[in-house]
């Protein structure tokens, strides 16, 4: 048991346990790390950190491990700690357009399983909610899924009794619950649905930030802190992770990438401008683009098919279309100096014959030293890449190991 460890309250016991507190708090963010690794992040002297790490691995807090990795030409491989994997899992879901997804992670950071169900667009939430559960529930029995931040098998089996919270994206701008806006997009009522399900606490985030934190956090960008993501989907979105934390910005507005001015005199945007981004980059857009300049395909999955098979007329829109992205993401970068750029959706898919363009256009309209320090990327996690940012916002912002003493109050000190 982890509760008792502290039979005494004096200074030193609060000392310590501040610093098992900050151990605790790295692994609990980042994951499997080496001693020096936690003594870099925590800024604990060796001496100290050492005995620290003892007790927690004696106390069953925190384990111990090699991890396989790349063969070493000298000397032993570096043993990784990481909290106790048997001290509870979170769960994300994605409630897409028209799809959930769900993903499970317990607390050494290890992917337990995923797996997704489309649906109708006009499904509601508590059906939506039943799918979740469902999905859950094939996780539990190891049935067959995605396993892995993105690969595919078999997945192990989830235990939702050591579920400790829950990670939520949804479509659209979030703020609190019971707001005007909340109200309007219909998710006012979420939060307390998903409790109420399954008895832990809920956070809830726009699904494209999100994947942008599963992607600083496991993905494509998993070696930088500063992070821009751009999604190219049935809609356009983005995500910043600024010093490896999420950036919502005031009313959860930040990352509307796709509702930037590109063409003033273009077509008029869902939000009620004209010649927004997403006009032009959103695969509907892409797709009346392509068979406007003579293309046959008739859904997204055949436009990129097209793309892969070099047909010039699709070939000819993904340059445009690069070329407008890139011209985008060149202002956001001057404003926010990400060090990487993901982009991804499905229109990434269509890989370099979207990608050239974008670096392209980002050399054209960056500043000489921005180029030098901007480095482009598409994204890694695919249609779980939500979920599992559900479960970065979970290890990163509550505190789940519960049965670890809390910090002594001030009150109390």
């Amino acid at each position: 048991m982890l509760s008792g460890m502290h039979p005494h309250d004096g200074p030193l016991t609060r000392l310590r346990r501040s610093h098992e507190q900050a151990v605790l708090e790295q692994l609990r963010k980042y994951g499997p790390l080496s001693r020096a690794e936690l003594g870099t992040r925590s800024g604990l002297s060796r001496t100290t950190l050492y005995d620290i790490v003892a007790g927690l691995v004696t106390s069953g807090a925190v384990v111990a491990g090699t991890p396989y990795v790349e063969a070493r030409k000298r000397g032993r491989p570096v043993e990784k700690l990481s909290l106790n994997p048997a001290a509870g899992e979170a769960v994300g879901i994605d409630f897409a357009r028209r799809a959930v997804h769900v993903a499970a992670v317990n607390l050494a950071h290890e992917v337990v399983g995923s797996a997704s169900e489309g649906h109708a667009g006009d499904l509601s939430w508590p059906e939506r909610v039943d799918i979740a559960v469902r999905l859950l529930d094939s996780l539990t029995t190891g049935a067959p899924g995605e396993s892995g931040a993105g690969g595919s098998g078999r997945a192990q089996a989830v235990h939702l009794g050591a579920l400790r919270a829950i990670g939520v994206g949804v479509v659209g701008p979030t703020s609190d619950p019971g707001s005007e806006s909340a109200h309007a997009q219909g998710i006012d009522g979420l939060p307390d649905l998903l409790r109420k399900r399954f008895g832990v606490p809920v956070l809830l985030d726009n699904n494209t930030r999100l994947a942008a934190l599963a992607e600083a956090v496991w993905g494509a960008a998993a070696d930088s802190g500063d992070v821009l993501y751009l999604r190219l989907s049935h809609g356009v979105g983005g995500g910043l992770v600024v010093g490896g934390a999420l950036h919502r910005g005031r009313h959860g507005l930040s990352g509307e990438f796709g509702h930037i001015t590109v063409d003033p005199a273009g077509e008029r945007c869902e939000c009620g401008k004209t010649g927004c981004l997403e006009t032009l980059a959103s695969l509907d857009a892409v797709l009346r683009r392509y068979r406007a300049a003579g293309g046959r395909a008739d859904s997204p999955a055949r436009f990129l098919d097209a793309a892969t098979a070099a047909d010039p007329p699709a070939l000819e829109v993904l340059a445009r279309v690069g070329g407008e992205v890139g011209e985008v993401l060149a202002a956001v970068c001057h404003a926010v100096g990400p060090g990487v750029i993901v982009v991804g959706g499905e229109l990434a898919q269509a890989g370099n014959a979207l990608l050239e363009p974008v670096e392209q256009a980002l050399r054209q309209h960056l500043m000489p030293l921005a180029r030098l320090h901007v480095d482009v990327r598409r994204a890694t996690l695919g249609e779980a890449g939500s979920a599992l940012g559900g479960i970065a916002l979970v290890l990163h912002e509550t505190p789940l190991l519960t049965h670890y003493p809390q910090p002594v109050s001030e009150e109390n000190a």
